[in-house]
């Protein structure tokens, strides 16, 4: 097999990861022997083993001696004891001859010690250059990682629906569903990805969204956050219920606080967490909204890597102009809808200039649907 073919199918294996390792990088290793036998891992749960030992145990599992063995990682493996131990110590101690490693890791913890480890142990360690394909697709794949990494705080991607002329609802706010059943199972794997889904009280009380992943199979289910200013949810919102965590963002201040300690309760005994999180009113005397940098800050702090937003208009505007957004989602019906709810409630512009700019990263069909990645220019954090 060839390099490129070897690195495709190590690509693959990384994905089964999604939905499973966060908040750990998705990584896949493949240990080939001399006789030209390989064995395969990827990334478990979080304090599961990681992709090397899964390698190491399916050929312990064979029987098979991997002294003087190739492991191939599309992560640099790592040099600290974190939830399990060194992965490095596990290779060195199994006598493989090289490690191959696709990108280096971004942890500071890490960011090549891993590496250094290795080859003081006397094993040869080749790494790709940074624009090798196998080293793009395991960034892109880990970009959450990367995001909470080096900048500290989650990449954020806000999934819109829409018509071909723009419109996210009727105006009457009727919305499901604008897109076909291919679409919204699509809508699903992307949510699969994260480690948090966030929507606006707004939207809540609209849609009375469940806001989990059902349509795909995934092996843990994402923390739900509601932006509630005024903590105002009623405690039978189907977002509350199983499965799955819940974090509610509020900006009560203290008086506010107070007089809704018996409503903080309820929801409280239902296994709800309430962060208050007050900004600065947007007018003198105003009620002050959600700091939605803070909110970032919590959710890193939570370690989540990738935060997926579902929300109406407004709050989709807000996270546009305070400039968090990294990534659209945009799924395109082929139809017409006239006026209704726009994708973000932007003000008026006096020039075209001053309008966002997005770059495409991806275009797809999806069943009659039409798929569009679009990305924020240089927001990508291995640029920074």
């Amino acid at each position: 097999m060839n390099e490129a073919a070897l690195w495709a199918e190590l690509h693959a294996l990384a994905q089964r990861a999604v939905g499973l390792s966060d908040p750990n990088p998705r990584v896949a290793c493949r240990l080939v022997l001399a006789d030209g036998r390989a064995f395969d891992g990827h990334t478990q749960e979080a304090g599961g083993p990681h992709a090397e030992v899964m390698a190491l145990r399916a050929a312990q599992a064979a029987g098979a001696d991997v002294h003087g063995a190739t492991a191939w990682v599309t992560l640099e493996p790592c040099s600290h004891h974190g939830r399990t131990p060194p992965c490095c110590d596990a290779l060195v101690a199994a006598g493989v001859a090289r490690v191959v490693v696709a990108a280096i890791d971004p942890n500071p913890r890490v960011a090549g010690r891993g590496v250094q480890r290795l080859r003081a142990a006397g094993i040869r360690v080749d790494v790709l250059s940074p624009d090798h394909p196998a080293a793009v697709a395991t960034r892109e794949l880990n970009i959450g990682f990367w995001s909470r990494m080096v900048r500290g705080r989650p990449w954020v991607r806000m999934k819109v629906a829409a018509s071909l002329d723009g419109a996210t609802a009727l105006a009457n706010g009727t919305s499901q569903w604008i897109t076909g059943a291919a679409a919204r199972a699509d809508g699903h794997a992307w949510r699969r990805r994260a480690g948090a889904l966030l929507t606006g009280i707004g939207t809540v009380r609209a849609d009375n969204p469940r806001l989990d992943v059902r349509l795909v199979p995934t092996a843990r289910q994402p923390l739900r956050a509601v932006l509630d200013s005024a903590l105002e949810i009623d405690p039978a919102a189907r977002i509350l219920q199983p499965p799955g965590a819940v974090l509610l963002y509020t900006a009560q201040d203290e008086a506010a606080r107070a007089a809704a300690q018996a409503r903080r309760a309820v929801l409280q005994a239902q296994g709800v967490t309430i962060v208050d999180l007050p900004g600065p009113p947007k007018t003198p005397g105003g009620a002050p909204k959600v700091d939605l940098a803070a909110v970032l800050a919590d959710l890193a702090a939570r370690e989540v890597n990738e935060l997926h937003l579902e929300a109406g208009s407004k709050l989709n505007a807000s996270w546009w102009r305070a400039g968090l957004v990294d990534e659209l989602l945009l799924y395109l019906a082929p139809r017409l809808l006239g006026p209704g709810e726009p994708l973000a409630a932007l003000p008026p512009l006096a020039q075209l200039d001053d309008g966002v700019r997005l770059r495409y990263v991806d275009v797809a069909p999806i069943g009659d649907d039409l798929r569009l990645l679009a990305r924020v220019p240089g927001r990508e954090p291995w640029t920074t």
